[in-house]
């Protein structure tokens, strides 16, 4: 492709400043660094911390660590510290970060389209028993989160990981982070096309690249050629989404721009069909854009959304061709959208190999080290010794002949990992929350799990899709924007005047076939107390209401604002 490696520092100077002069973009020649997160990027690159964690860190402890390193540099090796246990969430925001943090870190191991072996996920839990507490949350990006890290330790742990094929590279950080890929790429009967070969093509070229290390914020990459379209392909920084072109045959449709936080947008489409064989040029051409002409000046712009928001899909696919390419893109046609609503791959399903895969529910994304080796021991007796995550924190078992089915499902059940989850533990999801995120206000882990038992006693027969997703501060790692009821964390009066945790309500939001950001009704804050009470109500109320076939989304969006209070 088209001089897309080349070293930061060789950005073009012959491209013009645009309307944005002041946005400190490289590509306008604006090298001078803008805030402190773009001059400790320009003082050492982030993947050059590994070697003083290895030879110095490691040795001298935790209070050695340079502060650009512990708060910056070391993200780039999936190390971020942990919160410092007994910080209510009033004071996240009013301490210095040196205040919240633990001498402990959060370890994110990069699970690219959630693809692991047995050998794999055995080592995983291993590491999680010996070094995290035995900690490894599953997240909504298909990695492992560990907590309670010691730098001491993190040398081995890498080892490890790496002597399994394995790595947190990148896994945080101002670069290309981990790639969601369909949980069933390769095998799946309704595939249109298998995108495993571009996604490990793709990885090979950028991560760890240091062309690629220095970008203005975070870029999230999708690859997926599923029909059920299963790696919320509307809200990444780029996704390759599969689709059959009336001439050229399967091959991928391109979406640029997506992201949630406090500024969400979806994607939109350059109406481009790639070929399999050129996912990776094209991908290194967009997140090239990104590194050249991305906003550096203001953290809270500098996501591609704002760019692609900024120039439109069509000036940046004629930037991505002429520019980066050298060619043109054939034009294409866009995604059908199932009429299926859920995208997560519970339960068991045949395979194209006449094999089954069966898909199973943690809850809320936490499982255990332990629970880790036991899931690797009954994927190898039953299966292949294949094993996925998947964008909604649940997991997959490949492989399993029609004859040892049953035997896995009852295996699976023992463990608490049901393959028939109730409607409210299939659906409900949730980030970290205070219990370790130095930017959460609330806790969400625990009490999702507990809501979801609540939910499970209160309405035993509600059936229709729903999802529920809980998050600790604004930034919606657990995606609150986009789900059918979605909780903001932060601290609510409560009746006798306390500031208590509690929730800000989205409602309606989703993906698919009619994508929306949910609607926020005025004043409606729940307290975590008040939880239960409140989503029996309103799921009450919308049963009474709903139309024929109405899914709770299209019914939130046309409620009265007292329907949903």
């Amino acid at each position: 492709m088209a001089d897309t490696a080349k070293p930061a520092s060789a950005a073009p100077s012959r491209r013009k400043a645009g309307r944005h002069r002041g946005e400190g973009q490289w590509a306008a020649g604006h090298f001078t660094p803008l805030n402190g997160n773009e001059q400790f990027k320009k003082d050492d690159d982030g993947l050059n911390v590994r070697t003083r964690i290895e030879t110095i860190y490691s040795r001298t402890g935790f209070a050695s660590i340079d502060p650009n390193d512990l708060r910056g540099r070391m993200r780039w090796w999936g190390l971020y510290t942990q919160r410092r246990p007994g910080i209510d969430g009033g004071r996240t925001a009013v301490l210095e970060p040196e205040e919240l943090e633990d001498e402990y870190f959060m370890m994110r191991v990069r699970v690219d389209g959630g693809r692991l072996t047995t050998e794999q996920l055995r080592v995983i839990g291993e590491i999680s028993q010996e070094f995290a507490r035995g900690t490894a949350d599953i997240t909504d990006r298909q990695n492992i989160q560990y907590h309670w890290i010691r730098i001491e330790d993190v040398p081995e742990i890498w080892r490890r990981l790496e002597a399994v094929g394995l790595s947190t590279t990148e896994a945080c950080g101002d670069t290309p982070r981990a790639f969601l890929g369909s949980p069933v790429a390769g095998i799946a009967s309704d595939e249109i096309i298998d995108g495993t070969a571009a996604l490990e093509e793709t990885k090979r070229r950028v991560v760890g690249n240091p062309a690629y290390s220095n970008l203005p914020r975070k870029f999230k990459t999708a690859i997926s050629g599923s029909p059920l379209l299963d790696v919320a392909h509307e809200i990444n920084d780029v996704s390759f989404v599969g689709v059959r072109h009336p001439e050229h045959g399967p091959g991928f449709d391109v979406w640029v721009g997506g992201g949630l936080s406090t500024n969400p947008k979806f994607g939109v489409r350059l109406g481009a069909w790639v070929p399999e064989e050129d996912v990776p040029d094209v991908h290194e051409g967009i997140v090239s854009i990104f590194r050249d002409y991305g906003y550096r000046r203001l953290r809270n712009r500098a996501r591609l959304k704002f760019l692609v928001a900024d120039w439109g899909p069509e000036k940046f696919r004629r930037v991505l061709e002429d520019e980066y390419l050298g060619r043109k893109l054939v034009d294409g046609p866009a995604p059908e959208f199932p009429a299926q609503r859920w995208r997560d791959h519970i339960g068991v399903h045949l395979q194209k190999d006449g094999r089954f895969y069966v898909g199973f529910a943690p809850r809320v994304g936490r499982v255990d080290g332990a629970t880790l080796t036991k899931i690797a021991d009954l994927a190898e007796a039953h299966g292949s010794g294949r094993v996925r995550t998947t964008p909604e924190q649940k997991m997959i078992i490949l492989d399993v002949t029609e004859d040892r089915v049953e035997s896995l499902v009852d295996g699976l059940e023992a463990l608490d990992l049901t393959t028939e989850p109730s409607v409210f533990r299939r659906g409900t999801m949730a980030c970290t929350g205070i219990e370790f995120c130095k930017l959460a206000i609330v806790e969400t882990k625990g009490r999702a799990s507990s809501l979801i038992d609540e939910l499970e006693r209160r309405l035993p027969d509600f059936d229709e899709p729903l999802t529920i997703n809980v998050n600790g501060c604004p930034n919606s790692c657990a995606r609150i924007q986009t789900a059918d009821i979605g909780l903001k964390g932060q601290l609510v009066t409560d009746a006798d005047g306390r500031q208590v945790e509690g929730y800000q309500v989205h409602l309606g939001g989703s993906l698919g076939l009619d994508p929306a950001f949910g609607r926020k009704v005025r004043g409606l804050k729940v307290t975590a107390a008040e939880l239960p009470d409140y989503i029996e109500r309103v799921l009450t109320r919308y049963r009474e209401e709903r139309q024929d076939g109405e899914r709770f989304a299209q019914w939130a969006a046309r409620a009265d604002e007292g329907a949903l209070k």
